[in-house]
């Protein structure tokens, strides 16, 4: 069973698309699968990241990676992680 990765992102988020061209090189070499998960349909996260999308993160939402981030401080962020 792979481990997610959770892009917290919303709807019409065009920094999101390019975040996801820095990720998805990523996903293969940690062995993670990409999960998107939309900040506004939970009230917490919406508010906590509104101002904060694209971030990645493991689970928890104290522990992010926010952009802007290129594909090398991403896999130096997972490598600190997993």
């Amino acid at each position: 069973m792979s481990r997610e990765l959770l892009l917290y992102t919303t709807l019409g988020c065009s920094l999101c698309e390019k975040a996801k061209c820095e990720i998805w090189p990523q996903l293969e070499k940690f062995q993670l699968r990409l999960r998107e998960v939309d900040i506004a349909d939970d009230p917490l996260l919406l508010d906590r990241l509104a101002t904060r999308i694209p971030v990645v993160g493991l689970g928890d939402p104290d522990d992010v990676c926010a952009w802007p981030f290129d594909q090398r401080q991403l896999a130096e962020w997972l490598q600190r992680r997993l």
